[in-house]
């Protein structure tokens, strides 16, 4: 049987480009190479492209080769990947993309509606699935559509902030302190704060415009952090449930990837509570025609135990520390069968919609 050639992205141009390199090589780890021809394209801070033909162990140290070697994928539905060796061309047939690409430029659409160009198969959700989730704003506006239960927010233009004053009573009109200050399009909790009082709002404001400009203020709910792992595509199956306790007062990047924050798996719920937290999973991964994987994340409330959906990421970090690989492999997707799966899904829902 033919092998797939299969093409790992990573790097890229956000603020969780170290991660995505961690991530790739997590992922790369669970690829069999019996199975598939592996390609590897390193995407610098400044979006240069090229081709890494290293080993994939060490993809997270790419940085520290020297690589010649242009490589990127081609809009024209004929060219696939375009290698570029100082003027010799080479043009390179993929049968499927992995995207690990964590934030701007990577998981919020733009990679994915190249593939759609070039039409080929990507893992995870589409071009419009990914664009509406990287957002926080218009993701809000789905699940409110929806019906699922989130905090309650304020969208705050950069531009607003100019009259800070009224900015500040919108807010304080709305929300008791604390609340929670995001940045609309910023993944892995970057420029995120919290708010005790009105200095404190300040800086977090002006700390998020730094990353967008538009800014999200939502109410603070007194919750325990759930996560669920969601693959597939039309009938998404949920994995069991892990629960972040963070290293610091909330889990923001550096909780995240820097200090050690504690996972447990499986989360202690109830059996009931635990069902009814994946089905929302699954309600909205449909409703936000999401596909392949998603990770969606939640708030718990300590005194009610209301579900909350705080957010969901459509390519959720990889790493070997990363909630989204080890809930999959508690689940019966481990190690090289989560990879399989994923280039199944992403190559069956290229073929519907073709």
């Amino acid at each position: 049987m033919e092998k797939l050639n299969v093409l790992i992205l990573f790097g890229g141009q956000s603020s969780e480009h170290d991660v995505s390199l961690l991530s790739a090589t997590n992922f790369a780890s669970l690829v069999n190479e019996e199975k598939y021809n592996l390609t590897k394209v390193y995407i610098t801070e400044n979006g240069e492209w090229f081709l890494f033909e290293g080993e994939k162990s060490e993809i997270k140290n790419v940085k520290n080769f020297t690589l010649e070697k242009r490589a990127f994928i081609s809009p024209d539905t004929t060219s696939g990947l375009v290698v570029d060796d100082k003027g010799q061309v080479e043009y390179v047939k993929i049968d499927v993309v992995v995207p690990m690409l964590h934030g701007a430029n990577g998981e919020d659409g733009t990679i994915q509606g190249l593939c759609a160009l070039a039409k080929i198969p990507c893992v995870g959700p589409d071009m419009i699935s990914s664009a509406v989730c990287m957002d926080k704003t218009f993701t809000k506006i789905m699940l409110k559509h929806l019906g699922i239960a989130q905090a309650d927010w304020v969208t705050v233009l950069k531009r607003e902030m100019k009259n800070m004053d009224a900015v500040i009573k919108r807010v304080e009109d709305k929300f008791d302190y604390p609340v929670f200050i995001k940045p609309a399009n910023a993944g892995s909790s970057v420029g995120i704060g919290k708010a005790h009082n009105r200095e404190d709002l300040v800086s977090c404001l002006e700390n998020a415009a730094q990353h967008d400009v538009r800014i999200l203020v939502e109410e603070f709910i007194e919750g325990r952090e759930v996560e669920c792992a969601v693959i597939g595509n039309d009938e998404p199956f949920a994995s069991v449930l892990g629960e972040i306790i963070p290293a610091k007062e909330f889990y923001d990047y550096e909780s995240k990837y820097v200090i050690d924050s504690k996972l447990i798996i499986p989360a202690i719920l109830s059996e009931r509570k635990a069902d009814e937290v994946r089905e929302t999973a699954k309600k909205a991964f449909v409703g936000l025609g999401l596909s392949g994987m998603s990770r969606v994340d939640f708030f718990v409330h300590k005194v009610t135990g209301n579900i909350y959906i705080n957010e969901i990421n459509t390519i959720p970090g990889f790493t070997n520390i990363s909630m989204y690989p080890k809930l999959m492999g508690e689940s019966g997707f481990e190690g090289e069968k989560l990879a399989d799966k994923l280039i199944e899904l992403a190559i069956s829902k290229f073929a519907d919609i073709g």
